[in-house]
Parts: structure tokens; sequence; C-alpha cells
């Protein structure tokens, strides 16, 4: 191992355990692209390695841990309407027209605003699985591809729901779960929800994850009206995956807002993990989660943002704002979330709970994702106090203030702007398939 690069910094988060706030920082990055030290000045190694000298903070990359991000070309679209007659009445139809190149644009589109915001990695479940992973490396991102494995009417032309899912188990079979030794993609299975696949079709996926130790990324009980005819048969969609064995390995539920208590013991006891998407839920009307008591009840719970078509925007930071500011008023607490919390849910716990946990902090060994932020600005009015800089950083910085991105070590955004991938090309081409779109919906 050789230490290539070493940067430094007034200050650093590294979202580890206690939340520590570390002054006069350094992390080395090793030729693997890995952290091979972070702590003080004072503790660090000599080194030969180059070093940049930066002004500001730095943190871990953010996780998101809930994403359709090439539906960035659809943003917009149906953004008054209810969740089942937005996605039956407009995405689907739309999302019927996109070509494998559309999904690749709305990919890359979608990654670089991730990036410009500071989030690194995604979790996403879409189609057209190959053009996915071409635009996160183009990017210069990190992804979680899970395609998306459904029966819903209208999708049959990217065949069966066994076909979806025997595709990722062989691409899995014949690559691993992590394609690439720098680990910007790793794959895993998207079955869609269980009101848009049959039964025994989420035991199914889920059987053949468990065998590869694959994530299984799936919606649950995000609105009321979705799964009316699994409630009525099962009590909740958590009951019916919990009698049909679907809960074991790894599991993330996106949404899971309609819980009851025995459905936030199901996933305690099984080790399932939610994503917490609180923009896409509030804007759809779907609900408030039950995020404190999950948190209570020992659950993994990671911030998500949804796809760009019902947040409307990728950015992690304003989910972060959102998910603090309802929990404290539903419980009428003030202190009910902490600002570290919720950069905890960005950053380290998200990481966990998508069981990637060489994300998500800055800590010898792990990935070097790392993001720069800029204090000098008015956000930040006692930066020399820990607590306030933290408070100042959640509550009024964010990700306007992300200056530079660094993924696996290498530097993806400059002073904001993307240095692997043209910004404004991408943006010409997602405007041109989303009027190609409009004049066809």
């Amino acid at each position: 191992m050789t230490v290539l690069q070493r940067l430094t910094a007034p200050v650093a988060l590294p979202c580890t355990p206690g939340f520590p706030v570390v002054r006069d920082a350094v992390l080395d990055v090793d030729d693997t692209g890995r952290i091979a030290f972070f702590g003080t000045a004072a503790d660090a190694p000599a080194t030969d390695a180059v070093v940049r000298p930066l002004p500001g903070l730095l943190m871990p990359g953010m996780v998101n841990t809930h994403c359709h991000t090439p539906m960035s070309l659809l943003r917009g679209m149906g953004g008054d309407l209810p969740l089942m007659p937005w996605l039956t009445e407009v995405m689907w139809p739309a999302e019927g027209l996109l070509t494998e190149q559309d999904v690749h644009a709305g990919m890359l589109a979608g990654c670089l605003d991730l990036l410009r915001t500071g989030c690194t990695t995604s979790v996403e479940m879409y189609f057209f699985t190959d053009a996915l992973a071409d635009a996160v490396r183009t990017a210069g991102s990190r992804a979680v591809l899970t395609p998306g494995i459904i029966a819903a009417p209208g999708w049959d032309r990217l065949g069966t729901w066994e076909q979806m899912r025997d595709d990722v188990s062989a691409r899995i079979d014949a690559h691993g779960l992590v394609p690439d030794d720098d680990g910007r993609i790793e794959l895993g299975y998207g079955p869609h929800s269980a009101y848009t696949l049959p039964p025994g079709a989420l035991e199914s996926v889920a059987a053949a994850a468990r065998e590869r130790g694959a994530l299984v990324h799936t919606h649950v009980a995000e609105s009321r009206g979705e799964d009316v005819h699994v409630r009525e048969a099962h009590g909740s969609v958590p009951a019916m995956l919990d009698a049909g064995g679907a809960l074991g390995g790894r599991v993330l539920a996106a949404h899971s807002v309609h819980l009851s208590d025995d459905d936030i013991a199901v996933y305690a006891r099984h080790g399932v993990a939610v994503a917490h998407c609180p923009g896409s839920n509030a804007k759809l009307a779907a609900g408030t989660a039950r995020l404190l008591d999950l948190r209570r009840a020992g659950v993994r719970v990671g911030l998500g943002t949804d796809g760009p078509a019902s947040c409307d925007d990728l950015d992690l930071w304003h989910q972060a704002r959102l998910a603090g500011l309802m929990a404290r008023v539903g419980a009428d607490d003030a202190a009910a979330l902490t600002a570290a919390d919720v950069l905890l849910m960005g950053t380290a716990d998200a990481a966990h709970a998508i069981g990637r946990d060489d994300l998500g902090a800055l800590e010898a060994g792990r990935r070097a994702d790392v993001v720069h932020v800029d204090t000098d600005d008015s956000a930040f009015v006692a930066p020399s106090d820990d607590a306030q800089l933290v408070s100042n950083l959640v509550w009024a910085g964010g990700s306007r203030l992300v200056h530079d991105v660094w993924v696996g070590g290498e530097q993806v955004i400059d002073a904001g702007e993307p240095t692997r991938a043209d910004r404004r090309a991408s943006l010409a081409a997602v405007r041109s398939i989303s009027a190609r779109l409009r004049g066809q919906v």
C-alpha cells in the first residue's frame, strides 16, 4: 500500500461513533482508493505524498438509500397527483417510451446532480442495467444497482418478472456482487413491490438474493391505497413477507410509511432496514413514516430522496432537514432528532442500512469518498464552536456549500463542477429527451 495524497483541513466530521469533531484534520488516501489514515495532524505519520491543504470542512460522502435517478428525465410530470394516479397515468406510460440511451442520459445527469450535492453513493432501482452502470462509471460516482423486477401492466416489454430476476442472478454469478475493483458498482435485486408482483414473487427473489448475499431493495407500505388487497389478505405487507420467509438476509424497505407496531417489531426481528424519503412522501401526500419509533426499535434507517420525478430534487441535505423537522413536530420535541442525528442518517447510518460499512465515514480502511464543504459563508457564524458548526452545517449550510468531492480518492467535483463529464452537454441531452417525451405522452 502506498499513500498517494494527503488532504488537510481545519476541521472534519468523520461521522464515526460518538460523532467527534476533529480539528486540524489529516486524511491520507492510498493507491487502492481507501483511507490509509484519518486523524489529527499531531498523530499523522510522516509522508512523502502530495499534500493538499483545504480550507473549510471535510466529511464523508453521503449515501442515498433509495433513488430512481434516471427519472430526472421526467422531473415535474404529473407533479400534483397522488402516488397511484401519478404512477399509472403519467410515469409508467412515459417510462414505456424510454430507450436504453435515454436511461443512460438521465442516469448520467442525475449522478452529476448527486455528486455536486456531496452524495457519492446511491441505491438505484431502474431498468437497462448496463446503461446505468456505464453512466455511474462515466460520472465517477458509486451505486448499488438493483434492477427493477415488476409484473405491472405495460412492463412485459422487459420480460417476465422471472426473467428479470434471473438476469440479476446471472450477472452476479458471472461477475460477483461488486464487479469492479474500485467498488463503484454493487449489484442487487429490485422487486418493485407487493402490489406489482404476483404472490410468491418477492419470496422467490429474496431466496435468490440470500443465496448470493445480495441486497433486496423494495417499496413497502408507501401509501394507504397501493396495497389494499395485500393488507386485506395478510394484515400488512411486512406480515405477508414475514409469513412467506422473504425477510431473511439483506432487505431494504423503501418508504415504510404505514406500519403498525407489529410491523416495526417484524422489521427489528429480521434486521430489515428502511430508506426514509420524507420529501417524496410529503409531495405525493403518502404520509409520514414513524421514524422515531423505527429508530427506538433498533431498525436501521438511512435517508433517501426517491426519484427526481417525485421528490423532485436529488439533494439529500434537504431530506435530512425534512426528516429532522417532521420528527420534531410529530413528537412535539425540539430534541427528537439532533443535527448530528440527521447528518448520520445521510452518511454512516445510511451505509450501515445497506450493509456497506466501507462507506459513510472517514476512517482508515473505508473507501476514500470525501466531501469538502466551504465554511467561508454566512451560514457559519461560529465555526470554532463544535456544536454551532454542526448545527450551522445541517440547518443553514448544506449542498450549496459543497465545493469538492472525491470518490475512491479521485476528485470528481472540483469547485462545484464535474471533472469526468460535461454537465452542460448532459443537461442539453436531458432537455432534448424530455421534449420528445412531452410530445409523445
